[in-house]
């Protein structure tokens, strides 16, 4: 007798159990997926600024522990807002995906490229010295310039201003984002 009525509560008991692991698993992948959004551009096939700090904070703290070296380039896309003032902000768009694809074709799988907001990108190379930046900087902006970016048939005219930073083992990312942009300023008023 004990045996039959203690079966129907454990059966019932590992029913339950199974459905809760599910609704977990469930709820884990949607974690999963809202993570993911939070930390990837809205637009555009690369991180956002979220993200982009989660790597650098990230590459800041293997510099500082095991002596990697790595290096921001901070990205800026002259005349975006001339592209959208006469074209449209969907011409804009399109001019934001190909700058963010040739960015992200033209360097290696480890370094990250993402999109810092409004037409500024960050471009994190891992172990990249100074030298390897400013190959990389020059490198980059000729491809942007040597891109064909069309929409609606019209050429988009599309340049790229880029400032390098090396990072410091005692960095910060605010630090070393502040330091490319200003270097990337330095470069626009040096053209």
């Amino acid at each position: 007798m004990t045996g039959g009525t203690a079966s129907v509560p454990d059966a019932e008991a590992f029913a339950e159990i199974e459905r809760l692991r599910e609704k977990i698993a469930r709820l884990e992948e949607r974690v999963r997926q809202l993570d993911d959004l939070a930390h990837q551009d809205a637009l555009l096939p690369v991180p956002n600024r979220r993200g982009f700090l989660r790597e650098l904070d990230s590459a800041i703290a293997r510099v500082s522990r095991y002596g990697e070296t790595a290096a921001l380039l901070f990205v800026d896309i002259d005349g975006l807002k001339r592209i959208n003032d006469s074209l449209g902000h969907l011409a804009g768009d399109a001019a934001l995906v190909h700058v963010a694809t040739a960015l992200t074709d033209a360097v290696r799988k480890s370094d990250c490229v993402a999109r810092l907001g409004g037409d500024e990108f960050g471009i994190l190379l891992v172990h990249a010295g100074e030298e390897i930046a400013l190959d990389t900087a020059k490198r980059l902006t000729a491809v942007v310039e040597q891109a064909q970016a069309v929409y609606d048939g019209q050429r988009l005219p599309l340049s790229i201003a880029i400032g390098v930073a090396v990072i410091d083992k005692d960095d910060t990312p605010d630090r070393v984002i502040a330091r490319a942009d200003r270097a990337m300023y330095a470069r626009k008023a040096a053209a």
